[in-house]
């Protein structure tokens, strides 16, 4: 059998039109490849990395405030959700924002962060996991994406993706987690670049719109065993393209619920068989394309008309990774950070 190269070698000397496609296909390849690695590995996580790692391990709890108003609405599954699919043990400041201010809006409810990286180990010390364990209603328990897995629709795909390299494994992952967590348990999922604002207890088999055309995953909440969750995880299989952004995860949601309600347009229906979608608002009140205007001075009126429909504020991690602002001033993220997730404000300022 010819070795790679030799097989190339052999299409280029074919017909100038299979030449010229051969030549192409190679050269895009090449550029997808390095895309990804930028994408990664550029934005200021070493400098990030090093700083997280000289902060201290433990820190004294302060005082919590009252809790918010009490839910007479009980959570669906009365659970809320975090995943952490990597590695990653060491919480950065946002990451804890998010769960404190989830822990903060639903005093009564179990707010549970599964991280791969605690399995077969004793919990490493970090200032991250120190704030997060002030809070009595947040568990950290290790993420066994096996056991997770197990019983779905999705139980081939993992055992065979584990064997294969692609660009966004991590983001694909945790996109079919999310899907097998709800569909076991039922609750919220939340990704961990939220800041929650309000209580949650209402929504019942919820998925939010990020603009017209596409909805997305990073918040969900569903009913346990869902028919619309199978559906999903189905197509996950069915349908599976590890290779484009977003295709495992928006893309898929978006023409599922489009299958789901028989539509061809998200404008067609926004609530249809016991699934709704609410409006752009309600958990990206900040499209990802101005994702800098979490970074920018706004008056508390503004940003008041700002949150008006909002229950939860997506801040584009993946957009703003390596930014940074000033706490003390009226930026939109450091408002939101001292108003709904006053403990880790307060870390904020007193070790950066």
């Amino acid at each position: 059998m010819s070795r790679a190269p030799d097989y190339l070698l052999q299409l280029l000397r074919g017909a100038p039109r299979r030449r010229v496609c051969t030549f192409f296909l190679i050269v895009f390849k090449l550029l997808c490849f390095v895309f990804v690695l930028i994408y990664w590995h550029v934005g200021g996580e070493p400098e990030d990395r090093a700083h997280l790692y000289s902060l201290p391990v433990d820190i004294p709890c302060p005082t919590l405030g009252p809790p918010g108003p009490p839910n007479s609405t009980p959570l669906a599954g009365n659970n809320i959700f975090f995943l952490e699919t990597s590695e990653r043990t060491n919480p950065n400041f946002l990451f804890a924002c998010s769960v404190e201010s989830a822990a903060r809006a639903h005093p009564e409810a179990q707010v549970v962060v599964f991280m791969k990286g605690l399995r077969g180990a004793p919990p490493p010390r970090n200032l991250g996991l120190s704030l997060l364990g002030c809070f009595p209603n947040v568990q950290l328990l290790p993420l066994d994406l096996d056991a997770l897995f197990r019983g779905t629709p999705l139980a081939t795909w993992h055992t065979a993706s584990q064997w294969r390299w692609e660009p966004y494994r991590l983001p694909v992952t945790s996109d079919a987690a999310r899907l097998a967590l709800l569909w076991r348990f039922g609750g919220v999922y939340l990704d961990t670049d939220f800041i929650v604002l309000r209580n949650l207890g209402k929504l019942r088999n919820v998925l939010g719109m990020q603009s017209r055309y596409v909805l997305n995953g990073a918040f969900l909440a569903f009913e346990q065993r869902h028919e619309f969750l199978a559906l999903c995880m189905r197509d996950f299989v069915a349908h599976y393209n590890g290779w484009v952004w977003g295709h495992q995860g928006p893309q898929l949601l978006t023409r599922v619920f489009k299958k789901w309600c028989g539509i061809r347009s998200l404008a067609q229906s926004r609530s249809c068989r016991g699934v709704t979608t609410l409006p752009r608002q309600a958990f990206y009140p900040v499209p990802w394309q101005n994702w800098k205007k979490y970074f920018e001075d706004i008056s508390p009126k503004k940003l008041s008309q700002l949150l008006n429909a909002t229950y939860a504020a997506h801040v584009w991690n993946k957009k703003s990774e390596g930014s940074h602002f000033e706490v003390s001033s009226r930026t939109l993220l450091g408002q939101l950070y001292a108003r709904y997730c006053p403990t880790t404000h307060w870390a904020v300022r007193l070790y950066l």
